[in-house]
């Protein structure tokens, strides 16, 4: 309304270089987001698939519910059996395990 011709002209004047360093805080706000959130959380989640893929008998697991016990089984289908109590089993899907608390040695063979 109260803008003068010089003012309203320099106000678009800047081409593509203005366009560019619009950009940049842009740019710069995704890579810390990327190095920051992304990336670790990326390599957390390749820890736990290294640690459930590397589950096997005899191994004591914590559950993300916070059940303890010993695997007895490991399944096939993505599952392991799990004793909670003497002679109590529970089938568990893989996924779910939170922690190996110990792990026992592979046999002999």
């Amino acid at each position: 309304m109260f803008a003068t011709p010089a003012f309203a002209q320099a106000a678009g004047a800047g081409g593509p270089m203005a366009a560019i360093q619009g950009f940049v805080p842009l740019i710069l706000i995704f890579a810390i987001m990327y190095f920051l959130l992304i990336r670790p959380q990326q390599k957390k989640v390749k820890e736990h698939k290294a640690m459930i893929e590397a589950v096997r008998r005899g191994d004591q697991i914590v559950t993300q519910g916070g059940v303890i016990g010993k695997v007895t089984k490991v399944k096939e289908d993505g599952e392991v059996e799990v004793e909670i109590a003497p002679e109590v089993r529970v089938r568990v899907v893989k996924s779910t395990i939170a922690q190996v608390v110990s792990k026992t040695e592979p046999a002999a063979s």
